[in-house]
């Protein structure tokens, strides 16, 4: 059987969830696949107690540098016309690749299919969990990814699933200092390509301490912001020059990034009455009504609080600010 959609599940010490995602992905309804799971020098047994009954399931062994090289050590052995994403402790609901193999032969312009998940943990999951889920799962349409995308990375990473062509122009995933996945899709709409996603639940995401995104310095908050800035100024904002609005800790931190990549910023807006009128980085701090006197500037919206984008939009949107291309949020 030649394999349609190569999976790819690259692992160090996957533990006691690796046997669960393995079978997840072997006992999907769509059954021309091939799994790939390669080994980044785990030292901990679990993949010695896989079942490696099913002939689909290859074992690789890749250089211990971490889980970029190990999927593009995979992506070069693969043989799919379809290259799919997995992780070591999550869980792919049963019709996942066939949902996302019809999203994208129904698509044809869709170079990346995500998915919608379901995040869930031994612990409770918290309120800021359940709003980034429902942030996932209602930015599904190229349109929306497209526009929030500087917000968070709008696909999640076990879910991708790429056309092979897409996922070989972009050269696989790269090693910068900041999230490797979050980059990887920063770079695919930088080239034009598009991202969509079906509307089914394709996947059970885990919450957990141990995921690299709770232990590897380079998924921390600050270098999230230093990758959309450089995103932003390399490819979205095309020399225009710039308005954050907010002048807190968030958006000065903002500031600073888009700065050291060679941004032209204006000035701050702001709510907070004690920081109206005064200055921040040595530029002025306006009141949110100056945004009627601005013409070429683009607005960046550097607050993150929970409520504030839906506010924040209003605002804008009643001085008739159009989201894209008059402003974008990036907290």
């Amino acid at each position: 059987m030649n394999p349609v959609i190569s999976v790819i599940l690259p692992v160090r010490n996957g533990g006691e969830y690796l046997s669960e995602a393995v079978c997840s992905i072997l006992k999907q309804s769509f059954a021309k696949l091939e799994l790939l799971l390669v080994d980044d020098h785990s030292d901990d047994g679990a993949i010695a107690g896989l079942d490696v009954s099913d002939g689909r399931l290859r074992f690789l062994s890749s250089k211990p540098t971490g889980v970029a090289t190990a999927f593009n050590f995979g992506l070069a052995q693969a043989t799919g016309e379809f290259v799919a994403r997995m992780d070591a402790d999550d869980f792919s609901l049963p019709k996942r690749l066939q949902q996302q193999l019809n999203y994208l032969e129904s698509h044809p312009g869709i170079d990346i299919c995500g998915g919608l998940v379901e995040i869930f943990s031994a612990q409770d999951l918290g309120a800021g969990n359940r709003r980034y889920q429902n942030w996932l799962n209602n930015c599904r349409s190229p349109e929306q990814i497209h526009r929030e995308l500087f917000i968070e990375s709008p696909i999640p990473n076990p879910t991708a699933m790429f056309r092979r062509e897409a996922i070989e122009q972009l050269g696989g995933y790269g090693n910068p200092d900041w999230p490797e996945d979050y980059d990887l899709f920063l770079r695919a709409d930088a080239a034009g390509m598009l991202m969509g996603k079906p509307d089914d639940i394709v996947l059970r995401w885990r919450e957990h301490p141990q995921r690299l995104t709770r232990t590897d310095s380079r998924y921390d908050i600050a270098r999230f912001q230093a990758a959309k800035a450089h995103y932003l100024v390399h490819s979205r904002v095309q020399g225009r020059p710039l308005v954050i609005w907010g002048a807190g800790p968030s958006g000065a931190l903002m500031h600073d990034l888009l700065e050291s990549e060679g941004a032209v910023i204006k000035g701050f807006l702001e709510v907070h009455p004690r920081r109206i009128g005064g200055q921040k980085r040595g530029l002025p701090v306006w009141p949110i009504d100056h945004v009627s006197r601005l013409a070429d500037e683009l607005v960046l919206v550097a607050v993150g609080t929970a409520g504030a984008r839906e506010e924040i939009g209003a605002c804008l949107q009643e001085q008739g600010k159009q989201e894209g291309p008059d402003y974008l949020f990036v907290a």
